[in-house]
């Protein structure tokens, strides 16, 4: 069965804090983590550059979908016992919409989050 692959900005502060509390979840070792500032363009696989994903966090699940931003993470968190639920409340259109807008609301001022957090 192939694994669930989580690419991440490790270069920001605030991206690493967060990853770090996914990977101390349980379930997190059947989880294939990718920093992808310092990854090789080819272990991105098809459909990601790294300007995309530094740009969004994206999961490719266990059917090689790639996914970004709030789908993105409830894909992940559906992979980790400790965060299902919450995966399975956010899997549904509007609450996934809502969070996508969110999501793209922080990444505007996810910038000046990142200074406060080095």
């Amino acid at each position: 069965m192939a694994l669930v692959t989580v690419y991440y900005d490790g270069s920001c502060p605030l991206c690493r804090k967060e990853i770090a509390v996914y990977q101390r979840s349980r379930g997190a070792a059947n989880i294939e983590w990718t920093d992808v500032s310092s990854a090789e363009q080819a272990c991105l696989g098809e459909g990601l550059t790294c300007q995309l994903a530094m740009a969004r966090f994206h999961v490719r699940d266990r059917q090689d979908n790639l996914c970004s931003g709030a789908l993105a993470f409830v894909k992940l968190w559906l992979e980790l016992p400790e965060w299902r639920r919450l995966g399975r409340l956010c899997s549904n259109k509007p609450t996934l919409w809502c969070l996508e807008r969110l999501y793209v609301g922080f990444l505007k001022i996810r910038p000046s989050m990142q200074r406060r957090f080095r």
